[in-house]
């Protein structure tokens, strides 16, 4: 039977709620001699809930990807759960070199937070930068937060450079990415997560055919939401 945890949060789903439980039944046989039940109780829910909600932090909900269907390799799919923040132009002179589209994701503590890739690819290089733990929910976080670059080729036609930022915010302190440079990566394939609050970024160059499909607002899923499309005509299907 698959559990709907993640691998990447095995220690904490493993400690935290254990901790937890801990917390409860010491509190609960020793707050029960000295306050009255109406006391104790409401403090056992919360601890109950906060239990409750690492486990749920740490979900992974079975997500079916067709990464041979044209429908999904003529798209670049969400790379996170979460929110759209921002969507605009930018020039990107690290990998791709060249004016992109920049689309950012907020990944709330209640969002799923694990990240996929947006569509086949193979890894070029995977670079982790230090840096400071602002708002992840402020496009600027991801010029100046702890962050790590994937960054990708995709292997369908166009084969454009792509970037994906993750990025830790003033909760989220554990950036987590098991990508290797030369892996291949199938459309909506599992990568990592960002734990507790996070930011995630994709950087796609500019092209007359690209056409952006969600707008600041918009909430998206990992693996399934479709951020923008190749208006491919059919002499570039290879």
């Amino acid at each position: 039977m698959r559990i709907p945890l993640t691998k990447y949060g095995l220690p904490e789903v493993l400690v935290y709620p254990a901790a937890v439980a801990a917390m409860m039944i010491v509190f609960g046989l020793v707050g029960g001699a000295f306050l009255p039940i109406l006391a104790v109780a409401p403090i056992e829910i919360i601890l109950a809930g906060v239990a409750v909600w690492v486990l749920s932090f740490f979900r992974d909900p079975q997500r079916r990807v067709q990464a041979d269907d044209p429908d999904i390799i003529g798209t670049l799919l969400a790379p996170a759960d979460g929110r759209i923040t921002d969507v605009e132009i930018v020039q990107e002179n690290e990998f791709i070199c060249a004016s992109a589209l920049r689309i950012g994701v907020f990944l709330s503590i209640f969002d799923t937070h694990i990240n996929r890739s947006p569509c086949n690819a193979r890894v070029e290089k995977v670079t982790f930068k230090p840096g400071k733990y602002k708002n992840a929910a402020d496009p600027r976080s991801g010029q100046v937060n702890e962050s790590n670059d994937l960054d990708l080729v995709r292997t369908d036609s166009p084969k454009d450079k792509l970037v994906v930022r993750q990025i830790s915010g003033a909760i989220a302190r554990r950036i987590v990415c098991q990508a290797r440079e030369g892996q291949e990566l199938a459309a909506g394939e599992k990568f990592g997560m960002i734990k507790f609050g996070s930011r995630t970024e994709l950087y796609v160059p500019i092209r007359e055919d690209l056409k952006c499909l969600v707008k600041i607002g918009d909430k998206v899923k990992a693996g399934l939401t479709p951020l923008v499309k190749y208006e491919i005509r059919n002499q570039d299907v290879r």
